[in-house]
């Protein structure tokens, strides 16, 4: 038996995201003709960004996701964090890709990364706590 199905339901699911994130940078590096880096190319800097955030920010969710399940978080309140989590990162890439500045999906991105964080914490230490 799977000792965190709902943390490797999103796993999986976020996995399935940080790979068209690559594909796409892998597309602009043969469309733009650039082996390394990301020379002049600004559709390529803001993919490379993109992906970046992604592999900064989703691997510490999912440990903290982890940890909820394995402290008896509602199945719920677990598929609201991974939820909040997989749309926060959806919306954060599309903001991003459409424009380098403000757009409203690239906030709701963040800021739903960062309150899935905070919860996820809160939760964490409220259970240390309350222990």
């Amino acid at each position: 038996m799977n000792a965190l199905p709902i943390t490797s339901l999103f796993a999986a699911l976020l996995t399935l995201l940080y790979i068209v994130l690559a594909i796409r940078i892998i597309r602009l590096r043969w469309r733009e003709r650039i082996g390394i880096g990301t020379g002049e190319s600004l559709p390529l800097k803001t993919a490379v960004r993109v992906h970046g955030n992604f592999a900064e920010y989703v691997p510490l969710a999912l440990i903290l996701l982890s940890f909820m399940e394995l402290n008896a978080a509602s199945s719920t309140m677990l598929f609201a964090m991974g939820g909040l989590l997989l749309v926060a990162r959806i919306c954060h890439a599309v903001g991003l890709t459409m424009s380098i500045g403000v757009s409203i999906y690239r906030t709701i991105g963040v800021l739903g990364t960062f309150a899935m964080l905070l919860i996820s914490a809160g939760f964490l230490l409220g259970s240390y706590l309350g222990a």
